[in-house]
């Protein structure tokens, strides 16, 4: 699976594949091309289906910096991985530069393309964002909107409520799951920018976090136009 975000502290464009085979995972070469533009999701594609016909190599993302697409795959082998791929951008005049370095570990991945947990809400976030405005919703609007957090205690829960009160939010309800007994419904009028949503989440994240809890994302009702 697919996803594209922004990198939070730096803001560039990630994209990152995260469904990722245990096998793949076992690949300690990793394979940087950096090619001198931003390149379209054709070119993106032809680029990948050339170097993925090796055997043994898996594409797992993309980073656009400065102008600069840069692709990464994982590798079984080190050997020839190079040289298709250097000659189709040299043949249509791409600027590039590529490097094969052991990652056993895949510290590059799990570093530099693989989503923080803020970044994964925001993530999730943006779709719950999209849904609403196939629907009409405009997200400029406020609204009341819930956040939902779970605790491994009551006693938790509170503390973070009363935390979350001297930052705008509201009690709503007490809920609960499968997983975990003690979870909390707070809420604040909002509207739904990419801005305000990731303010929002993060005070709250880190909120939870100090009473060794978990955020588990947001719900509201639909504004139209």
């Amino acid at each position: 699976m697919i996803e594209k975000y922004i990198n939070i502290d730096e803001n560039f464009d990630i994209e990152v594949e995260l469904d990722i085979d245990e096998d793949v995972q076992t690949y300690p070469w990793l394979f940087s091309l950096f090619i001198g533009s931003e390149i379209s999701d054709e070119i993106k594609s032809e680029i990948i289906e050339i170097v993925e016909k090796k055997p043994f190599i898996k594409y797992v993302g993309m980073r656009l910096i400065d102008g600069w697409s840069e692709l990464y795959f994982y590798s079984l082998n080190s050997k020839n991985i190079q040289n298709e791929i250097h000659s189709y951008l040299q043949q249509n005049s791409f600027k590039f530069e590529s490097g094969v370095v052991k990652d056993t570990k895949w510290e590059f991945y799990q570093g530099n393309l693989q989503p923080s947990e803020l970044e994964f809400f925001m993530i999730e976030s943006q779709k719950i964002v999209a849904m609403l405005k196939e629907e009409g919703d405009d997200i400029t609007k406020e609204r009341e909107v819930e956040h939902y957090v779970m605790f491994d205690t009551q006693t938790q829960m509170q503390r973070f409520v009363e935390n979350a009160k001297t930052i705008g939010f509201e009690f709503k309800d007490e809920i609960s799951s499968d997983e975990c007994e003690y979870g909390v419904a707070v809420v604040k009028t909002h509207n739904l920018l990419y801005k305000t949503l990731y303010e929002n989440i993060q005070e709250l994240n880190e909120l939870a976090s100090k009473e060794h809890g978990y955020y588990e994302l947001w719900s509201t009702t639909l504004v139209e136009k």
